[in-house]
């Protein structure tokens, strides 16, 4: 489960490469992206037809 949320992370041209100098601020890109990657995920419809 934690290589497919890494693989997840890296789909983030950002994270591709460590180009911050801070920890802060690679956390923040971290946190950014999986609030991107999630909220794509409950926004997209559903299969059986319900929103």
């Amino acid at each position: 489960m934690v290589e497919r949320t890494l693989n997840w992370l890296m789909y983030s041209r950002r994270l591709c490469r460590d180009y911050e100098t801070l920890t802060v601020t690679s956390e923040a890109m971290i946190l950014f992206s999986m609030i991107t990657r999630m909220s794509r995920r409950l926004a997209r419809p559903r299969a059986d037809g319900r929103h």
